[in-house]
């Protein structure tokens, strides 16, 4: 499988920016809110045939690695 930074791309003209699966405009919120949704990988690349598994993968990885940059902060 490819390093995620090989296939999520963040271009300022493709969807405001946001980060998105080879420049497409299918972002990976979009990607992860029908997992999150239930659907499946297959029932993903049934409604979008441009993806791959590999592409759903590559929304994975990117989230995890993003999730570990996240900071909270305690606001008393």
């Amino acid at each position: 499988m490819k390093p995620y930074t090989e296939i999520i791309s963040i271009n300022p003209n493709v969807r405001s920016g946001k980060a998105c699966v080879r420049n497409l405009r299918i972002t990976v919120s979009d990607v992860l809110g029908y997992l999150a949704s239930g659907m499946t990988a297959q029932e993903i690349i049934i409604d979008f045939p441009e993806l791959s598994i590999e592409d759903i993968q590559a929304c994975l990885a990117y989230a995890a690695e993003s999730e570990k940059h996240v900071k909270f902060v305690s606001i008393k």
